[in-house]
């Protein structure tokens, strides 16, 4: 036994785990006591204010007002910290080093966990943040010489030893100590473990490349180009919480906004910053953003709805507007269009206010003075430099109702202003009047949804959101172009933008990372090629549906993928029963049964509860997931993980394109333990291939 090591032993280390709840109890207990006593001091205040209202002057009410609000924030951060308390005293921690600088003769014992822990008593840190630099080492290095950043500076040195702990409920349910494949084997345990009805944090089981995307802070531009099943959700949340950590004073959790694909996937990461000690953060969808940005003034088709006519009604004039529009070629050809604009729409004529002539050359002058501006910026300038102009040369004070009448004159002057007129116009100059087609009168194409919003911003400019320091996009590849250039002119802020090109549902207006890196040249690209999710077997078996030379396969073995044809439909439902009973029996928590149509995932959900089972269905206006069996389609199943999945259908005339292609990739790839694959008749071919 080595008597210089601190615990050398598991027993040592269990009676420490023991003594240290005891502290983070003792702790909890002060804080709890801080907080009701804080809890105190509001009701008092608020009932001395209550009392005295009528006595105290204007000064004193303010005082005592900003008293309370003062007490009430110092005792939400005291509450706070109980919180962070209370899940350390579960999970005090999952790691730790010994570390030896190089100036120093002994190793320092470094322990790891969510959060820190010091010692106000003995003036030591006795658990390190898994954010804290010193930390760091953790995940980038095994047993030998090692290196961190520390504040005053590089500091190197050795660590001479390594363990890992699962710890629950605050109790130690193993240890594993200076195996080079620690993380493996301690990842392989996690990974082996059932889902959940929330994604999980991975602090215990980040590694190396994960960690050096979690913990770059120098790109301003940051895209995540993932294998299906990287985590790469998983580590961008990580990033976030890491920012938060490394920058309390310039940035918190009401500073960052995420772009999610749809509100189960919202709910579904919804507790990894909470279990990470930061707070909720705001969750918004493109579509939402559009409606926003247009103020509700102009209809137009869903996204989910455009996938859907895609797949029932592939026509090719519906594929080429939706490719021109997801075209690095629209953003040029608006750019083009507008400066066409301005040198063709504005007309200046003589105007006469009050008896006093304003040439036409004034107005010319002033339009083009303010080319900088966006053109629909330009006519409150040029009226202001009009009323200005009239009063230093005619010594007269334009009325209210004369500057009216000067903005109609110079209204006037512009050919035409109304947007859904200038879009259509577009086309026009194109000379590509078909590439817009309106659905239902005045309802709009998904797919023209962005290049107007574009257009709109080009030519009137836009307020950007100031109140984010921090954008996260998830699922990038389903964004175009045009969609990223309206991002890059609302948010001004450094981003984080992740996702997977082979998990694209609409190949049609796809992006990659270096397509989306053409409109962010300040950008870093980074890539995750190993996928975590799916068992060995799993993975090998969506290789064949859809290739990527660069993935990765853990090598966790599980059951090899089932594949079941049946001679009737009602055979295929007994095969989809009996999958779900074996799940019902079984240790999982969460199953999928991933349907290619919304009407699909509707009739099987309404047969299963004729025949008494009981299912959840996702669809757009879901807002939760939760354990069970739930039917869905990829497009919302994009994100999540299941334990099990079942995909029914799979016929060559359910999939049979490359569109199909892409979706049997998303629904086959959600599956972390249990794959089936059912059809009736014959299979597609998309799966049999060798």
């Amino acid at each position: 036994m080595n008597t210089t090591v601190f615990n050398p032993t598991e027993q040592n280390e269990r009676t420490y785990l023991e003594v240290i709840k005891q502290r983070i109890t003792a702790e909890i207990d002060d804080t709890s006591q801080s907080v009701s006593e804080h809890e105190k001091d509001v009701a008092e205040f608020k009932e001395y204010f209550w009392e005295n209202r009528d006595s105290m002057d204007r000064m004193e009410k303010l005082a005592v007002r900003k008293s309370i609000t003062q007490t009430i924030l110092i005792g939400e951060k005291v509450d706070a910290k109980r919180k962070r308390l209370f899940r350390l005293l579960k999970t005090p921690w999952f790691g730790r080093i010994d570390f030896k600088p190089d100036d120093d003769e002994l190793p320092v014992p470094i322990y790891i966990g969510i959060h820190s822990f010091y010692d106000n008593e003995h003036n030591i840190n006795l658990i390190y943040d898994w954010r804290a630099p010193v930390s760091a080492m953790y995940y980038d290095y095994e047993t030998g010489p090692a290196i961190f950043a520390a504040p005053s500076g590089n500091t190197s040195g050795e660590i001479t030893l390594k363990r890992q702990y699962r710890i629950r409920e605050g109790k130690m349910e193993f240890m594993i100590e200076n195996a080079l494949n620690i993380q493996d084997e301690i990842l392989q345990k996690e990974l082996a473990q059932a889902s959940d009805n929330r994604m999980k944090n991975i602090v215990a089981t980040i590694q190396r490349d994960q960690n050096l995307i979690i913990r770059n802070e120098e790109a301003p531009v940051l895209i995540i180009q993932g294998v299906a099943g990287s985590g790469k959700t998983s580590i961008a949340l990580h990033r976030i919480a890491f920012l938060l950590y490394r920058n309390p004073k310039t940035i918190n959790s009401n500073d960052i906004l995420i772009i999610s694909p749809n509100k189960v996937f919202a709910d579904y990461i919804s507790n990894v910053l909470p279990e990470l000690g930061e707070e909720k953060i705001r969750e918004t969808g493109m579509e939402d953003l559009a409606v926003e940005i247009l103020q509700h003034k102009v209809k137009f088709q869903l996204f989910s709805e455009q996938i859907t006519r895609l797949l029932e009604k592939p026509d090719e004039d519906f594929i080429s507007r939706i490719r021109f529009k997801a075209s690095h070629e629209i953003v040029t050809k608006m750019n083009e269009f507008v400066l066409h604009i301005e040198n063709n729409c504005f007309t200046p004529r003589d105007i006469v206010v009050k008896k006093h002539p304003v040439p036409a050359w004034f107005f010319e002058e002033r339009f083009k003075a303010y080319h900088r501006l966006p053109l629909m910026k330009r006519l409150p300038a040029i009226v202001k430099d009009t009323a200005d102009n009239i009063r230093i040369f005619y010594n007269y004070d334009v009325t209210a109702k004369e500057r009216n009448e000067i903005k109609k004159a110079i209204d006037n002057m512009f050919v035409n202003t109304n947007l859904r007129k200038l879009y259509k116009e577009f086309y026009d100059w194109l000379g590509k009047p078909e590439l817009l087609q309106m659905l239902k009168g005045t309802t709009y194409e998904f797919a023209d949804v962005f290049p107007m919003i574009y257009l709109n911003i080009l030519l009137e400019g836009i307020k950007p959101y100031t109140n984010v320091k921090h954008l996260l996009v998830d699922e990038m590849q389903d964004y175009t172009p045009v969609q990223y250039g309206v991002i890059a002119k609302l948010f001004s802020c450094n981003k984080t933008l992740l996702g997977d090109r082979f998990q694209s549902v609409n190949p049609y207006s796809s992006s990659c990372a270096e397509d989306i890196g053409k409109v962010f040249p300040e950008a870093t690209i980074m890539e995750l090629f190993t996928s975590y999710r799916s068992t060995f077997e799993i993975t090998a078996f969506v290789q064949k549906i859809q290739f990527n030379e660069k993935i990765i396969a853990v090598h966790r073995h599980g059951q090899a993928p089932k594949v079941f044809t049946s001679n009737d439909q009602k055979e295929e439902i007994q095969i989809i029963i009996q999958e779900i009973n074996q799940f019902s029996q079984s240790s999982f928590n969460t199953m999928g049964i991933i349907c290619k149509f919304q009407k699909q995932a509707d009739l099987l959900h309404e047969i299963l509860e004729i025949e008494g089972l009981k299912t959840s269905l996702l669809t757009d206006e879901s807002i939760s997931f939760f354990n069970g069996v739930h039917i869905t389609t990829p497009w919302l199943a994009k994100g999540l993980e299941f334990d099990q999945v079942t995909v029914p259908f799979c016929t060559p005339e359910n999939y049979s394109t490359e569109m199909d292609r892409h979706l049997l990739y998303v629904a086959c790839t959600r599956a972390m333990h249990r794959l089936t694959v059912t059809g009736t008749g014959k299979l597609t071919s998309l799966v049999n291939r060798k």
